[in-house]
């Protein structure tokens, strides 16, 4: 069902890479928003990019974006994009490579679409509502799933912002744990899904819609579990954008560890 608008969010996706990395490999300015957090160039041109190609594709769907200015018609819209042009500004302000341009559609609240794109590499993770999770690299695209561990687990946490929370999580559930690694951005539940890691904890209020939505997709498509803390998953195209609650990803409800 939601094939054709799987394509579009893909190629709006890929379109933006070439202004991401051009900023990248540039002497960039940072500037630092109202909430305290960095914002460059490649934000706002992957921004301008996405929406101009989806805008055109689909013009009666709303945006919900973080480099936009929000528009509370979007309640309205039963289909409403989600964007995050370049998710982990820190990573790239760091220019470690790991950060992400996030798309998703939102459908009557629910994220059915999701798109995962890794500019530096141009590794593409995609997923859609009953169609399953991929992944595309060097032009081949194969069919991705979430592992089934149970122990020796290996946990991906955040390179700039890991919790004294999570910190905890880790050391109660040490006998599980086989190894932490640090990833940023979307890169963590997309390992996941990818069956290169097991689980993935965000126990603050730090991320909004457009952090969650798209990687949301892409582990439920491939089988894992991505939900807030009290089990309940997480919907979209909400008056308050943020995850307050957090969230915990994994491979299976086994490991859905508190």
């Amino acid at each position: 069902m939601w094939e054709e608008q799987l394509n579009a969010a893909i190629e709006a996706g890929v379109k933006a890479i070439d202004g991401i990395l051009k900023i990248y490999n540039s002497d960039f300015s940072v500037e630092i928003k109202d909430d305290n957090s960095p914002v460059t160039l490649a934000d706002k041109n992957a921004d301008k990019v996405i929406r101009e190609y989806l805008h055109e594709k689909y013009p009666e769907y709303a945006f919900l974006t973080e480099e936009s200015e929000d528009d509370p018609k979007r309640l309205e819209n039963d289909f409403v994009w989600i964007v995050d042009p370049v998710d982990g500004t820190k990573d790239f302000v760091a220019r470690d490579g790991g950060f992400t341009t996030n798309i998703a559609l939102a459908y009557k609240h629910e994220a059915v679409v999701g798109v995962v794109v890794v500019p530096l590499t141009g590794e593409v993770y995609f997923a859609a509502k009953g169609l399953g999770a991929f992944y595309r690299k060097d032009g081949v695209t194969k069919r991705i799933h979430v592992n089934d561990k149970l122990n020796d687990l290996t946990v991906y946490k955040s390179v700039f912002h890991s919790k004294p929370e999570e910190e905890k999580m880790f050391e109660k559930h040490k006998d599980r744990i086989g190894r932490i690694e640090k990833w940023g951005s979307a890169l963590k539940p997309c390992r996941i899904a990818q069956g290169l890691g097991e689980l993935s904890y965000r126990l603050s209020d730090g991320t909004k819609e457009w952090d969650t939505a798209a990687s949301q997709v892409i582990v439920e498509q491939a089988g894992g579990i991505y939900l807030k803390p009290n089990k309940e998953r997480i919907m979209y195209n909400r008056v308050d954008v943020h995850n307050r609650e957090g969230y915990i990803i994994c491979n299976r409800i086994e490991n859905f560890l508190l």
